[in-house]
């Protein structure tokens, strides 16, 4: 809790002093990001992996920290404004990191960033397409679930928001349509071949690394 009060005092300052063209601090805000995420998915905020009373207890007196500080990362992305590009496609490995803690709300605040780098690099690239966001959320992806993260509930949640805020978009539409399938549909095949690996039959295991290849 101490942690997270110095943390959001960070962020104030960073808004205040290190945000505006003249003084912009990339090597900053950078450590910013990996600190919070770093914070997010400290073990010790994990509520899953605790016992029912051992999570009321700590909800009752802390409240869910990942989520205040998620928010948080959330508004400070959507605040750097011009500057996200710089940050594409760094960014996205940890964003990812956060996108995939099982806790809905926080999910749901935080995919939608995804989309946002996609329509910063379409808009600012000068190549009208969003490649370095493709390649390195399928490369990230492909390393989180192998170790262990990511559920059917989060690919059913990733479609459907990338879908919706990709439909409602003039240029994106079509090839982000593709792109949220594309993920969904590899995301599916990662989770398969995750599961069918304590699989006795080599045919289950065959058949399922084809799918992912």
């Amino acid at each position: 809790r101490v942690f997270l009060r110095a943390v959001n005092q960070f962020t104030s300052v960073l808004n205040r002093f290190f945000l505006d063209q003249a003084n912009f601090e990339l090597q900053l805000w950078n450590n910013y990001f990996h600190l919070a995420v770093a914070f997010l998915t400290h073990e010790s905020l994990q509520l899953e992996t605790f016992s029912q009373a051992k999570r009321n207890k700590i909800i009752k007196k802390y409240g869910d920290m990942r989520k205040e500080i998620g928010f948080k990362i959330r508004d400070m992305w959507y605040n750097l404004g011009p500057h996200k590009i710089k940050f594409i496609p760094a960014m996205v490995g940890p964003i990812l990191e956060v996108t995939l803690v099982p806790e809905p709300e926080l999910r749901k605040a935080t995919i939608p960033i995804f989309f946002d780098m996609m329509q910063c690099e379409f808009n600012f690239s000068g190549n009208r397409n969003f490649h370095m966001f493709e390649n390195e959320l399928i490369t990230k992806l492909d390393q989180e679930v192998e170790g262990g993260r990511g559920d059917e509930q989060y690919k059913i949640l990733l479609e459907k928001l990338l879908l919706e805020h990709c439909r409602k978009h003039k240029y994106l539409s079509a090839s982000g349509e593709f792109f949220a399938l594309l993920v969904s549909s590899l995301l599916e095949n990662l989770l398969d071949y995750r599961t069918i690996m304590h699989d006795e039959s080599k045919e289950n295991r065959m058949s399922c690394t084809v799918n992912v290849l």
